[in-house]
């Protein structure tokens, strides 16, 4: 009478623990995490959507009827007050034109602010807090990293023209928004109260795009 077969050796079965994340084809068991630029230019995007609409139409902005000289200081700033309350986004867009400007008529102030610019996006910024800055060997804590950038920009900044150029800029257009505001007449502009307090929400919204994004130190 032939025996019964012998059934096949029952291979050990390990049940993965808990909170345990299956490992990837390359052998590594950490979560991939949304990038934090992408969620940066998320809001960013937003930031700057919010912001822009609330603009004026230019057309009522260099409107040449509505010019007139003051008639004294206090009249120019009464102005002032009141076109800087109307056309916030517009003379936001002026003065970033006139920086921009500044900074594209010299190409290579431009290309180390640029530079410094990356160097705190990717170095501290945007680094996840448990990678480490790696330099020839070495590692360097979120401090140490830290004072780097903060030396290197005074460095970049202070020692160049970049600082000049962006102060300059600055300069420019200010001038002009306040040689703007006092010049135009605003008895036309009516700002009731809920566009103010939309307008003073979309102006503390338009840097809301940081929160959140730094290196976790």
């Amino acid at each position: 009478m032939a025996s019964a077969p012998t059934p096949p050796p029952l291979l050990p079965v390990t049940n993965p623990t808990a909170g345990s994340a299956p490992a990837t084809a390359g052998g590594s068991d950490a979560p991939i995490a949304q990038p934090a630029f992408r969620l940066f230019l998320s809001r960013l995007s937003d930031s700057a959507r919010r912001s822009l609409s609330d603009r004026r139409p230019w057309g009522e902005l260099v409107d040449r009827s509505a010019f007139a000289k003051p008639d004294s200081v206090s009249d120019a700033t009464s102005r002032l007050r009141r076109n800087l309350a109307y056309f916030r986004v517009n003379y936001a867009a002026v003065v970033a034109f006139a920086l921009g400007a500044s900074l594209l008529a010299h190409p290579f102030s431009l290309l180390i602010l640029l530079v410094l610019l990356a160097a705190w996006c990717f170095l501290y910024l945007f680094r996840a807090s448990d990678q480490p800055v790696v330099l020839f060997g070495r590692t360097f804590s979120d401090r140490e990293t830290l004072l780097g950038l903060v030396g290197t920009s005074f460095v970049l900044l202070f020692f160049t023209s970049v600082a000049s150029l962006i102060i300059s800029g600055l300069l420019v257009g200010g001038a002009l928004v306040a040689a703007h505001g006092a010049f135009r007449v605003p008895e036309d502009l009516f700002l009731d109260e809920p566009s103010a307090a939309s307008g003073n929400s979309a102006a503390q919204g338009l840097l809301s795009f940081l929160g959140g994004s730094g290196s976790g130190v």
